[in-house]
């Protein structure tokens, strides 16, 4: 798995990317829970939860069904968090399952459980880039841990620094586009 600080790169990109006005700071706050809950499955391991049960280590909690149905919740949440019901739902299901994916690219594990419940199989990406980072906040801050952030800079926060800029920019030739377009209205409106 990525550390849990770089899972929060797909909510900080795109919700820094497409705005306030679309994704609110408290939805932005909801989209970065959501992107680290699944990782709370650690806690299977001290109930003596085996790695690759269903519920051990990026089992059911890293699916898309999880991702789901932890968008459905903000869905319920969506007027505390200033934003509409729709934008609720996307934004935290794209950053819940957001985690599954991006451990389906680190090159450790058992892989990930994306399909449960309709399989029990665990997926790995074709291209396992991201170095698995080790389980334990100590171990982040190790040699081999250094190596995993570096890996992450690469692999995870420069991508996401990349589209969290064409989003912006896109944001503002929007806006302009939209600008320049009621000006116009506006002038033969005037004639």
């Amino acid at each position: 798995m990525p550390t849990i600080l770089s899972h929060a790169a797909v909510p900080l990109a795109l919700g820094l990317g497409l705005g306030a006005r679309v994704v609110s700071r408290r939805l932005l706050v909801a989209g970065i829970i959501a992107s680290v809950l699944p990782d709370f499955d650690v806690l299977a391991f001290h109930f003596h939860v085996a790695y690759s049960d269903a519920l051990g280590h990026r089992g059911i909690s890293h699916s898309i069904v999880f991702a789901i149905l932890v968008a459905l919740v903000t869905l319920l949440l969506a007027s505390r968090l200033n934003t509409t019901r729709k934008t609720a739902f996307l934004f935290v299901a794209i950053c819940a399952v957001s985690h599954g994916v991006l451990d389906m690219f680190t090159n450790g594990g058992l892989g990930v459980a994306l399909l449960w419940p309709w399989s029990t199989e665990r997926f790995f990406a074709p291209w396992q880039v991201i170095e698995v980072s080790p389980l334990g906040i100590q171990r982040v801050f190790s040699q081999r841990g250094i190596a995993v952030l570096v890996s992450e800079l690469l692999w995870v926060w420069l991508p996401a620094t990349i589209t969290c800029a064409v989003l912006s920019l896109m944001r503002v030739f929007v806006s302009r586009t939209l600008e320049k377009r009621k000006s116009v209205d506006k002038q033969l409106r005037e004639r």
